[in-house]
């Protein structure tokens, strides 16, 4: 795999919905995007009321609502009578106006997701495993896709708007900690995995760090609705983050920002990194030392009743870990709340936010403005969910940058 950063876009596809996007003017593209992510918010909304939070006239909203009918990316409900005037028609967004695929690169197993403009997930597809070579994974990826195109009318493929791959930065590094095969790690090292995929597909094929496009699923589906500046702490096999600014992803110079894993935390040797205290890899390690099997987290991902004494002491270590972590990001940037998911059941992530608060509330915090710990919203889904978000964002979300963008 190629060393690439950020948001790459590899290759473009055939959506009508991004071709006659590229040819609008930039304040047109623009109010439309603005249109549609009001929509998203609100679930519906009639052309007054868009109008109204846009502060767009009546006709220039109307010119809008109309081509986005034409496009099929918003539909008219029922006519809502009021005391006065006529009756208002309020839009919400088309499900079937566009999708997106998200697909997940872990070490312990790949997910496909297929994902509707509304935001509702329409299938997914899994695959455990003990870290494969890139062969394997390629032919995970091939099955899965043709997977869950057969699960959808072969009239909406075209309405496909992109691919979006969510994967750890150099997955070929940490070869003790993942116990994966050497030459396996170096197979992926110079293994181009955007470009291979976007053989599968005509589609554009979009890439991002894992943690930051689970905090992308967050932002567009969860949290983001509520906070704009939040540090996004994520649980996998190991941790990492992202980080929202003004309600955006941002991601900084090399796409590693929120990469939360090399903060130091208090150890016995004076301090360690965070990856070392707060990471599944641990907790993967101590049950294999008591007779588990390497799959044991990955086997049963929603119940770890099971697991003893082991998983309770992972969880008060990770919690204790990741308040100190909370401090130092918020010692750096006044966020307005510190997020945490993870790969993990429902239950044991709430018992490590629960934790974390413990721990975050004993900590010296002069100098530190309010914070608020939570729990995340999405859980296992969020890096494939994430993938698929990336592209409707890019296609149908604001992006303030279009503006200064000319018309091709």
């Amino acid at each position: 795999m190629n060393s690439e950063r950020g948001i790459a876009e590899k290759t473009m596809g055939n959506s009508p919905t991004l071709a006659r996007g590229s040819t609008q003017n930039g304040m047109r593209l623009y109010n439309e995007r603005l249109a549609l992510s009001l929509i998203r918010q609100y679930g519906q909304l009639p052309k007054a009321e868009i109008a109204r939070l846009t502060g767009l006239s009546a006709q220039t909203v109307s010119v809008i609502v109309r081509q986005l009918e034409r496009d099929d990316l918003v539909i008219a409900g029922e006519k809502q009578r009021g005391k006065v005037g006529q009756p208002l028609i309020p839009f919400a967004l088309n499900p079937d106006g566009a999708f997106a695929i998200g697909l997940k690169v872990g070490r312990r197993s790949g997910d496909l997701i297929l994902l509707d403009l509304a935001g509702k997930v329409r299938k997914i597809v899994r695959q455990p495993y003990h870290f494969p070579s890139p062969a394997q994974f390629l032919e995970f990826a091939k099955r899965g896709i043709a997977e869950l195109l057969a699960g959808l009318p072969a009239e909406l493929h075209s309405r496909i708007s992109g691919l979006g791959i969510a994967s750890p930065f150099e997955l070929w590094n940490w070869e003790e900690e993942v116990g994966a095969p050497h030459d396996v790690l170096e197979a992926w090292r110079n293994f181009d995995i955007t470009h291979e995929i976007s053989k599968l597909g005509d589609w554009p094929v979009m890439f991002c760090n894992d943690a930051s496009a689970a905090c992308a699923a967050e932002l567009f589906f969860g949290r983001g609705r509520t906070y704009r500046d939040f540090a996004y702490f994520y649980v996998g096999f190991f941790v990492g983050g992202g980080v929202v600014l003004n309600g955006s992803l941002f991601q900084g110079r090399t796409g590693s920002a929120g990469a939360i894993g090399p903060l130091p935390v208090p150890a016995k040797s004076g301090s360690e990194q965070l990856i070392r205290h707060a990471s599944l890899y641990l907790l993967e390690r101590q049950l294999i030392a008591r007779g588990h099997d390497e799959l044991v987290l990955s086997r049963n991902p929603d119940n770890w009743s099971e697991l003893g004494p082991e998983l309770e002491q992972w969880i008060d270590d990770t919690g204790k870990n990741l308040a100190h972590a909370a401090l130092s990001a918020a010692g750096l940037i006044d966020f307005e709340a510190v997020v945490i998911d993870g790969s993990l059941p429902v239950a044991i992530r709430d018992q490590i936010v629960a934790a974390a608060q413990k721990y975050f509330a004993k900590l010296d915090k002069r100098g530190i403005a309010p914070l608020t710990i939570i729990a995340g919203t999405i859980g296992a889904d969020a890096r494939a969910l994430g993938g698929a978000a990336l592209s409707l964002m890019a296609n149908f979300a604001i992006d303030r940058d279009v503006l200064f963008k000319e018309a091709v």
